[in-house]
């Protein structure tokens, strides 16, 4: 996984959007609104299986489906998590100047969804926050802010300390603080969490980016 680019706003954004940003969630699927699981789907078939010269046609196209979720779902705060997992990626395949338009969008959307219903999804809006807090970079380009990150993180942890995201985005946080150790220990956690059902699908990816992580953090890639 590349780090964020911090020399120009071009190159930030022509950068790999960290790997998932995202960030799949801990629900089940069959106790979301289908249309919400829809869109989890998409995401990961959009995020893991579309050819890269092809990410930024798909991930348009479920901007505006994202949207249109979250205008029509009772589940509001689940919803806007996922339209702003959604932006995010887009930005990734996007780059270029206007790319730092939809990670803004997905913050203002988590804060949105917080404000709605912190516990929605495990807690999973603190961690796509943090992730936007430590990966973005700071003024004058971006928002980024590490420790808003570390107490966003953080916080995820303590709704979800077994979760495969919060842990594997709180390890990934470390290491890029250079806290290869504690950073280990949350990798490990993160390899060792329990399946998510109806989540195969990212599951796979997220494991593969785990064992990445953890092997520069062991020192050993």
């Amino acid at each position: 996984m590349k780090k964020w680019m911090t020399f120009s706003l071009a190159a930030f954004f022509a950068a790999t959007f960290f790997a998932a940003t995202f960030f799949t969630t801990g629900a089940r699927a069959d106790e979301l609104d289908p249309n919400i699981v829809q869109v989890q789907h998409d995401w990961a078939k959009a995020w893991y299986s579309t050819p890269e010269n092809q990410q930024e046609a798909a991930f348009k196209t479920l901007v505006d489906r994202a949207h249109q979720v979250t205008a029509n779902s009772s589940e509001k705060a689940e919803a806007m998590i996922w339209e702003a997992i959604v932006n995010s990626s887009y930005a990734k395949a996007k780059g270029g100047l206007g790319a730092l338009k939809y990670a803004e969008q997905a913050r203002d959307l988590l804060l949105a969804s917080i404000k709605l219903n912190p516990q929605a999804l495990q807690g999973s809006a603190y961690t796509s926050l943090g992730s936007l807090y430590y990966k973005v970079p700071g003024w004058p380009i971006g928002f980024g802010d590490n420790k808003k990150a570390r107490e966003n993180l953080e916080k995820a942890l303590q709704i979800n300390p077994d979760g495969i995201d919060p842990n594997y985005f709180y390890a990934d946080f470390l290491l890029e603080r250079g806290e290869k150790e504690k950073a280990a220990e949350y990798f490990t956690k993160a390899l060792n969490a329990a399946p998510r059902p109806g989540r195969e699908d990212a599951d796979t990816g997220r494991r593969t980016e785990i064992r990445e992580g953890l092997k520069k953090a062991q020192g050993k890639s």
